[in-house]
């Protein structure tokens, strides 16, 4: 084993190895790049970062709050703005919409991060 691997990122583990361009921990069996920046944060290389009307980061799990009134298919009054979201789960979607979450009175439904501001 090289001693100059870095420890695996997900156990602190200290006996990686590398095989070919993915380093791998035997404790935990986490596999990451051997190289590049996203090898030395720990973060997976390309992660998206998706951010909310002003310029917060959001993460799996926050709340938020919509910043405008949005028209919702079906509905006569549509989602007001000032409307809290709990719990949402950042997605790849289609045209833009990239929150997953359920809204009270609305049910499952998909958002763009755009019209929404972390709470």
């Amino acid at each position: 084993m090289n001693e100059n691997l870095p420890p695996c990122p997900e156990c602190s583990g200290v006996y990686t190895y590398e095989t070919g361009a993915l380093l791998v921990c035997p404790e935990c069996g986490h596999e990451w790049p051997a190289s590049g920046e996203a090898a030395a944060e720990g973060e997976p290389a390309g992660a998206p970062v998706t951010k909310d009307a002003v310029g917060n980061v959001l993460a799996d799990g926050d709340t938020v709050t919509v910043v405008k009134t949005l028209k919702v298919k079906g509905s006569p009054t549509g989602i007001k703005a000032g409307t809290k979201v709990r719990n949402i789960r950042l997605v790849n979607g289609v045209d833009g919409h990239d929150i997953d979450c359920k809204v009270d009175g609305f049910g499952p439904m998909q958002l763009k991060s755009s019209v929404v501001k972390k709470v």
